[in-house]
């Protein structure tokens, strides 16, 4: 079930409103948010408080008026995976016709491209194929490194890595510094779904659970790599399961500071295995919201056109939200479900300045990208 509460927003100050407005002050003074409070205002707040709350807290963290974007590439390099997930119309079993690994003359003429285009960074994900070794991954980052020198090389999910800590009985830290040794520079937040074993169970049942999720972002911390964060919901879960997400990924942070973005986004259900409606744009604004206002410490929240279209993801930056994702040059998870929002540099420039903000292309860890790059 998802909520949108019934009253108006000047109902918050009622005294049957006292908590929400005791967690709206303490968000407004920028104090932390404990549990309680993120549950007063998330499930019982209205949506326009919400707003106010997250766009102060956005402006204090980001008081420039810029909106930031990276040009990368979403590039799945296999769609075999033995797991299965039943929230996935992408992957095919290792016995299907239409399974595929990419070849190098394929991934070539897709980076060449990319570049072309002003992109920096490739995101290199796939599914948890069963026959290729290790090395196969190491000798495909030395030849990128090799090629593309200045490339930004964001790869390889926590599942993946977990995945191949147990296939090759090697420790998780001894995966991610052989991938680090042979060209990996950063760890996408892909494969988290919902951070919370029951849900996972659910959904998932044959990857990685939560706590392995975290202990590998939390590794990768550790070997001085930055990643980011994400959550797909509108699936299995119930609101206090994100709340939950959202929690556990702020404890990493306090210890590690190695999150630069987290990145929400609403579960597709076209030709997967899991019988919901998507989640309206005001489920999503509200998630954005009170991520922005849980995640005190996790500096960036972006936004999510692929799967809510230019206009709420232009609304989204008055949420909360202070990066617009991608230029998303190629795109198949999502677009597997039946959802495929295309947009251009150019057309993302001009949904962010039409917002009232100054785009800037970025990279991964948020720095801004050369005029001579982002024009190319």
């Amino acid at each position: 079930m998802d909520f949108a509460p019934a009253h108006s927003p000047f109902d918050d100050d009622s005294p049957a409103y006292a908590d929400v407005a005791a967690a709206a002050r303490k968000a407004e003074a920028g104090e932390r948010l404990e549990r309680e409070d993120a549950e007063a205002l998330y499930y019982r707040a209205s949506l326009l408080t919400l707003a106010r709350l997250a766009n102060a807290m956005r402006e204090r963290l980001h008081p420039e008026p810029v909106v930031t974007y990276v040009g990368d590439r979403n590039i799945n390099y296999s769609n075999v995976c033995v797991c299965g997930c039943r929230f996935c119309a992408f992957f095919r079993p290792p016995e299907s016709p239409e399974g595929y690994v990419i070849t190098r003359e394929e991934l070539t003429q897709k980076i060449e491209e990319t570049l072309r285009l002003g992109g920096t960074q490739i995101l290199l994900q796939g599914g948890h194929h069963p026959d290729l070794p290790l090395e196969w991954y190491e000798d495909l980052l030395r030849w990128m490194r090799a090629t593309w020198p200045k490339l930004h090389i964001h790869a390889f999910s926590p599942p993946e890595i977990w995945f191949w800590s147990e296939k090759f009985g090697l420790p998780v830290t001894e995966v991610l510094r052989r991938l680090r040794a042979a060209g990996l520079d950063s760890v996408p937040g892909g494969g988290a779904e919902v951070l919370q074993n029951d849900v996972r169970r659910q959904v998932s049942p044959n990857k990685c659970s939560a706590d392995a999720w975290l202990a590998v972002m939390e590794a990768a911390h550790g070997l001085g790599m930055k990643t980011t964060a994400t959550m797909m919901f509108g699936h299995e879960e119930k609101p206090g399961h994100r709340l939950d997400h959202l929690f556990a990924l702020r404890a990493v942070q306090d210890r590690t500071h190695g999150f630069t973005a987290f990145i929400p986004w609403t579960f597709q259900p076209g030709h997967t295995r899991i019988r919901c409606q998507s989640l309206p744009a005001p489920a999503y604004l509200r998630l954005l919201a009170i991520s922005r206002l849980v995640l005190d410490n996790i500096p960036n929240i972006q936004a999510s056109w692929v799967t809510m279209g230019p206009q709420i993801a232009q609304l989204a930056l008055f949420y909360g939200a202070n990066d617009f994702g991608s230029l998303m040059i190629e795109e198949n998870v999502v677009a597997a479900a039946g959802v495929s929002y295309r947009m251009t540099r150019k057309e993302i420039e001009a949904v962010i300045r039409a917002a009232g903000f100054t785009p800037v292309q970025r990279t991964m860890d948020y720095r801004p990208v050369g005029e001579d790059a982002a024009h190319a």
